[in-house]
């Protein structure tokens, strides 16, 4: 609306939709007849509204400069698209993001008057690569799932299977044959899931392979037979190992033991009158000595016995009746040999008796 006389205003209501899919680029319409006005007082403004309540500002013309920073999450991807003084304001969106969809408005004003567009942007999102898996037992007989599901994408999005066949040609499947019931070994093949939307496809791949329900038990016993060889395989060397430990234990040992049953050497008997007592004697060591000592032991007291009964050991310490030390009779060992005696020696402590 305009008071005054000279005052005059374009309105234009079309309204048009654009549709674009995200990543792409998009250019906005905006076409004026006030350029040719006064160059000065030219202002230009797109805003989005991306809600009911929420607004922004794209980017503007104002006092000779452009301001395409104006909103942070479009900042770098905005610019206008030709000679916006001249009468062309499209505004142009690179890399469209879904944040990007709502309502946009030009505004132009010169002089005095005023024009404006109104465009509705929606961005589409193709599904992102789906993920393929199998519900169920690879078994004959059995029930099988095939399952497919993209994370992100524009609703609503369809998912189609199909079966690729050796010669790479696609066998379409019916809706229901997502699930796949009483497998037999026809079922068995490479599956592929196809996810599709306004925006794009994306698709893809698994591997089907059913298995006879005998095939799994001797696989199962093949691999108990395994598991217990292996088993006993370890049980023999473990135990080779541990005999060939005890052997050479036993080894280093023996020289250090002293064997309990080993007999010691005889001691042979030698009469006094033998002439190979000497000999044997000396065969004998340590304990041939003893034996000797002990014979001589006997011989003393026999000698003692039967040649010298009436002899007294002689006194040494006799005191005469002077007061004085009497001197120890001498024997007469002369007379001691006649008689058959023999000379014995015996040890400094037995200095009383010298002759037996």
């Amino acid at each position: 609306i305009c008071f005054s006389a000279s005052c005059s205003v374009w309105l234009s209501k079309a309204q048009t939709e654009f549709k674009r899919v995200a990543e792409e680029n998009v250019t906005l319409p905006c076409h004026h007849r006030l350029g040719l006005l006064e160059q000065g007082s030219l202002d230009i403004e797109w805003l989005l509204h991306s809600s009911e309540t929420v607004q922004k500002a794209v980017i503007t013309y104002s006092g000779g400069r452009v301001y395409d920073d104006l909103n942070e999450e479009q900042k770098g991807r905005v610019s206008f698209t030709s000679n916006f003084l001249a009468g062309d304001a499209s505004l142009q969106i690179i890399s469209l993001q879904s944040s990007d969809a709502g309502k946009y408005i030009c505004k132009v004003k010169n002089a005095g008057q005023y024009e404006w567009a109104h465009i509705t942007l929606k961005v589409v999102e193709k599904p992102s690569k789906p993920k393929c898996w199998l519900e169920g037992e690879l078994l004959e007989g059995k029930e099988l799932s095939l399952q497919c599901h993209s994370a992100s994408g524009t609703a609503p999005i369809s998912y189609r299977w199909h079966r690729i066949n050796e010669a790479e040609r696609a066998e379409h499947l019916p809706p229901t044959s997502r699930v796949m019931k009483n497998l037999t070994q026809m079922s068995t093949g490479l599956y592929q899931c196809i996810a599709t939307n306004e925006a794009g496809t994306e698709s893809c791949v698994v591997q089907v392979t059913v298995q006879h329900a005998q095939n799994i038990g001797m696989i199962a016993g093949a691999v108990c037979g395994v598991v217990v060889g292996l088993s006993l395989l370890f049980l023999v060397v473990r135990l080779t190992i541990r005999r060939k430990e005890k052997k050479r234990y036993e080894e280093e040992e023996t020289p250090n033991e002293i064997r309990e049953d080993a007999e010691a050497p005889k001691a042979h008997l030698v009469k006094p009158s033998s002439s190979s007592s000497g000999s044997r004697s000396s065969r004998s060591g340590s304990s041939s000595t003893r034996s000797t000592a002990n014979s001589a032991s006997r011989s003393q007291r026999t000698l003692s016995t039967e040649a010298t009964p009436h002899l007294t050991p002689p006194q040494y310490s006799q005191r005469g009746t002077g007061g004085k030390e009497m001197e120890p009779k001498k024997v007469d060992y002369n007379n001691l040999m006649k008689m058959g005696a023999t000379l014995v020696m015996v040890p400094a402590q037995s200095r009383a008796f010298q002759t037996v």
